[in-house]
């Protein structure tokens, strides 16, 4: 459930991240506007008020019951919905920090041939500035599949929630329970630096 959170929370984060960091580089003031409101106000929200907030107010804006047979699926969309709001805050930042990083000559040679505002980011300014923020990206996803542990929230079956219920059930072998799944997060966070590694030597330019 944790991989499951983290895969899919990491997909919605990446696109609408991508979108508000056009956003906030936009020469058009009302999205320009949006998207710096959106950044500054969700990033400055607790992630567990975000999330407490989809388990009990969108919850009941969709009739969602807690304990009903479909919660399991519902709480799960609620869940990555909120991790996506939350994340996507974050993985803009970042992007936008690459953006900032290309040369400004780049955009007005797009804009001298031809190219609309969408495909100068697209074609030109995206793929340059995505090379630069692999590594703060890399963080990103590495602080939003430790942040999976709020999805409990939910009644997500994720690693913390499974840790909690095997250490209540097996008092005495508390500490164990507690490395092996320290263990196992720190396994998932290697799996996710190392392909971030590799990702990075084989989009890199050569200096």
């Amino acid at each position: 459930m944790t991989v499951k959170l983290t895969a899919v929370s990491a997909v919605g984060a990446l696109v609408w991240g991508t979108l508000l960091a056009a956003m906030r580089v936009s020469p058009v003031p009302l999205m320009r506007g949006f998207g710096t409101a959106y950044v500054n106000i969700v990033r400055n929200i607790p992630l567990t008020v975000i999330i407490v907030f989809n388990s009990l107010g969108l919850a009941d804006i969709f009739g969602v019951t807690l304990g009903a047979s479909d919660f399991k699926i519902q709480g799960f969309r609620l869940a990555v919905l909120g991790f996506i709001a939350y994340t996507s805050a974050f993985v803009c930042e970042a992007l936008r920090s690459g953006v900032n990083a290309v040369p400004l000559g780049q955009a007005e040679a797009g804009r001298a041939i031809g190219l609309t505002f969408g495909q100068s980011m697209r074609e030109i300014v995206l793929p340059q500035a995505t090379r630069a923020v692999i590594p703060p990206m890399t963080s990103v996803l590495i602080a939003l599949l430790k942040n999976t542990s709020v999805a409990a929230a939910f009644g997500m079956a994720e690693a913390t929630a499974t840790m909690r219920a095997l250490t209540n059930d097996n008092a005495d072998q508390r500490i164990g329970i507690f490395l092996a799944f320290a263990i196992g997060y720190i396994v998932l966070v290697e799996v996710v630096s190392l392909s971030s590694y590799v990702v990075e030597r084989k989009v890199k330019v050569a200096r």
